[in-house]
Order: C-alpha cells, then sequence, then structure tokens
C-alpha cells in the first residue's frame, strides 16, 4: 500500500488488517523553523552554504524535511499537516516543497522557540478542528521502522481518544549513553498498555541536565524524550494557556486573520514581542501531572539529528554509508573543538584537499570555505 492510500484507510497492522484507530481526527505538526546551528559543520560540508538542517540531503535525495513529512503520510495526509516555517527560509521551502502534496505552512517572522511554534499550530489547528487530535513532530529526526514507529503514533491517538483528560503523551526512546544533550523521562506507574508497551505516568520531565543529572537519569533508566507529542489540540491550547498566558494571548490575537492575506503579517505582529521560550522546560518540565510516555516499539531506532556526531554515529550503528561518510573514512571529529588533520579519502575523491572545522560556524576555516564549492559534484 502507498503512503497516500495508508492515510486514506488508516493504520494498518503488520498482518495487514485495520488497527483500531482514534475516531477523531489526527493532524500532524512538524516543527521545521530552526537554524540548526549546532549541525552547521556538517551542512557546510555537504551543502557548502548556512542552509538550515531540515533542508539537507543527509541520505540520498531526500532532505530530513521531506523523509519526515512522508514518513508522517503513512497515517496523517497532508491536508491535515502544519509545518510550521521561518520566513527567512524561504528559498529553500520553495525549493523543498515543489512538485510534492503540499501540506500547510505557518510562516514565522521570527524564531521565538519551540513554544511558540507548538502553541501557534495548536491554536490554528483548534480553530477548525477544536475537538481534533494532534501530532507534533521535529523535522531533523532519523528513523528506522517507519511504518512501526507510524502505527506507534495511531496507536497513541486511539489512547488518547479514549481518555476523559486527554494527557500529553511522548515517544520515549532506550538511551544509549548518559547523554545531557537529550531531555530525560522519569517514569511511574502504568496508566494503560500499547500490544505489551505500557503506557507510563510521568514523574519528573527534564529537559537537557547538567551530565551529573543525566548520569542519575541513566542509571535509573529514564528514557529519552524524543520530542514526539500526541495530545488533543484542545489539551496543547489548555497547557498554553496555563503555563504561557502572554504567549497564548498574542496568539489568539491571529484568529480574525487566519486564512486571509492577512495571516502572516498577524503572526508577525504576535511575534514582536513575544519572549523566545522553550516548549520543553516552559511547558512539559512544569506541566508533568498531565504527561505520560510510552516506549517506541522493538525494532525501531531512532537519532535526534542534532549534531554531526550523532548524524556519523547513527549512521555507523545502522550499517548505512552514504558516498559523503565514506569519504570520511576514520574521521569522526567533526564536532571537535579544535581543527585537526582530516582522513583525505573525502578531498581525494572530490579532487579537494579538505581541511578540518571546529563545531563553532565562525571558527571554519578560511581554506575550507574557498574549497567547499567543489562538494557541489561530490557524489551524495
Amino acid at each position: 500500500m502507498t503512503p497516500s492510500a495508508a492515510s486514506r484507510h488508516g493504520p494498518l497492522a503488520r498482518n495487514g488488517r485495520s488497527r483500531a484507530r482514534a475516531t477523531r481526527p489526527l493532524w500532524g505538526v512538524v516543527l521545521a523553523g530552526g537554524e540548526g546551528v549546532r549541525l552547521r559543520p556538517l551542512t557546510h560540508y555537504l551543502c557548502g552554504e548556512e542552509r538550515p538542517k531540515q533542508y539537507v540531503r543527509v541520505l540520498g535525495r531526500r532532505s530530513l524535511l521531506r523523509q519526515t513529512l512522508d514518513r508522517m503520510s503513512l497515517v496523517i495526509p497532508s491536508d491535515r499537516t502544519v509545518v510550521v516555517v521561518h520566513r527567512n527560509h524561504a528559498r529553500f521551502i520553495a525549493e523543498e516543497l515543489r512538485d510534492a502534496s503540499t501540506p500547510r505552512l505557518l510562516v514565522q517572522s521570527d524564531d521565538r522557540g519551540t513554544a511558540a511554534a507548538v502553541l501557534l499550530a495548536a491554536q490554528w489547528i483548534s480553530w477548525r478542528s477544536p475537538e481534533a487530535l494532534a501530532a507534533v513532530f521535529p523535522s531533523d529526526h532519523f528513523v528506522q521502522g517507519e511504518i512501526a514507529f507510524m502505527d506507534r503514533v495511531a496507536d497513541v491517538a486511539a489512547f488518547v481518544d479514549r481518555q476523559k483528560t486527554r494527557p500529553l503523551v511522548l515517544l520515549g526512546a532506550v538511551p544509549t549513553e548518559p547523554d545531557p544533550q537529550y531531555g530525560w523521562i522519569e517514569t511511574e506507574d502504568p496508566l494503560d498498555r500499547i500490544g505489551t508497551d505500557p503506557i507510563l505516568r510521568v514523574r519528573r520531565f527534564l529537559e537537557k541536565p547538567c551530565p551529573e543529572v543525566a548520569q542519575a537519569a541513566w542509571a535509573r533508566g529514564d528514557l529519552w524524550n524524543t520530542a514526539v507529542l500526541v495530545t488533543a489540540v484542545a489539551s496543547l491550547v489548555e497547557a498554553g494557556w496555563t503555563m504561557l498566558p502572554g504567549v497564548s494571548d498574542r496568539l489568539s490575537a491571529i484568529q480574525p486573520f487566519t486564512d486571509t492575506a492577512d495571516e502572516e503579517p498577524a503572526i508577525a505582529w504576535a511575534y514582536t514581542t513575544m519572549p523566545r521560550v522553550d516548549f520543553s522546560r516552559a511547558v512539559l518540565e512544569r506541566h508533568v501531572s498531565s504527561l505520560a510516555t510510552v516506549r517506541l516499539p522493538a525494532g525501531v531506532s531512532w537519532s535526534d539529528w542534532g549534531t554531526p556526531e550523532r548524524v556519523i554515529r547513527s549512521l555507523r550503528t545502522a550499517g548505512i554509508t552514504p558516498s559523503w561518510l565514506r569519504g570520511l573514512g576514520d574521521f569522526d571529529v567533526l564536532n571537535s573543538p579544535m581543527p585537526v588533520s582530516v582522513h583525505p579519502a573525502v578531498g581525494a575523491e572530490a579532487g579537494v584537499n579538505v581541511l578540518a572545522y571546529t563545531n563553532a560556524p565562525s571558527d571554519i576555516s578560511d581554506a575550507l570555505g574557498r574549497q567547499l564549492a567543489a562538494f557541489a559534484d561530490f557524489p551524495m
């Protein structure tokens, strides 16, 4: 069955029979307005420009955003998909969404953090379909086992649909190390089950804790937060009004202008004096009583591609070797704090003498900058 057919007929069990599904419409929200600063050394290496990572083709001919949209389409059709983007990325957006089923775009004038993006989409959907459910996805994640991954999203939506309180359910991943750059979920007793996997209450949510706290979370058996969230739209809107009333108030002023030529200017006005706020810290950490979590299914591999080191490590672990990674050989220091000599394989294949550069964009070598254009013909 094609993705579009799957969207029409609902999620399928692995034996092909129809699965139980939510009776309320399920919308998808993609957060695609970030700059991807930490991944810039790799995006420079691949593209030769400061292209936001969601528009980069790390694997094959599809960008990370396109992979996310294709994955979502297994369960959620494009006419119920909202992508929150940044006005400064107009060139990349036009390039990415041409010749494809086009979701609805909500264009931010400024980056005010993930809280503004999530709550903007939640309010926008609520004005059209107040009874709807929503699944929120980052646009820069690596997933193997996409059918099982989206089946889990659909199953969580069906669980939320059955609840009177409509919790905010996070997909959790079993951690492989005590990485302090992830959000960590400390769990409690189960609420329900999806197959053999329990849906767990959340005792505490920790967004990017210090190394010592991450080590304690790792020792406790806490889960990583994938930042994939499934809930009722009304629950998201309510959480916004409870935790961030000022942000929610400004976003609510957009409603009279939706679906008109003034919608984008109205969003720009709402963003003018809005603070930059992280959704995980401002909402999830402070709204634990409404949270639940469930692990990703067995056999699904997931990684947040926030740094070059994570990209390289997850690809090597998965046994996936694009041409640019073969060219790197054993080199694994794109995220190194200091310039070092680089394995010459990638440069030799492209006819370039490649130099290393650090994680900070301002430290990228001028010599490397002059040579990046040569990668345009490098096989991907």
